[in-house]
């Protein structure tokens, strides 16, 4: 599985075949999680370090556009109701 990009990483990295093939498994598993759980996990993380919601919707909304797989565009009253129902 991925054995073009574990042996990329092999040849540019110090990584072994099995250290590069975990790091790409971590990292797919990562991207994998759906845009609902994301939005709802980062907006639990931010309100922990203290952001209030106008911060933390405005963050999120800026971090969307750069997941793994773009998400349809969502407003800020979508991103709400996916934490508060």
């Amino acid at each position: 599985m991925h054995d073009e990009l574990v042996d990329h990483l092999t040849r540019s990295t110090p990584l072994g075949r099995g250290e590069a093939l975990r790091v790409i498994q971590d990292v797919l598993a990562y991207f994998d999680e759906t845009t609902e759980d994301y939005v709802r996990r980062r907006h639990r993380e931010l309100q922990a370090q203290g952001l209030v919601n106008a911060e933390i919707f405005g963050r999120i909304e800026a971090d969307l556009k750069y997941r793994a797989v773009a998400p349809p565009e969502l407003t800020l009253r979508q991103l709400r109701r996916m934490v508060y129902g």
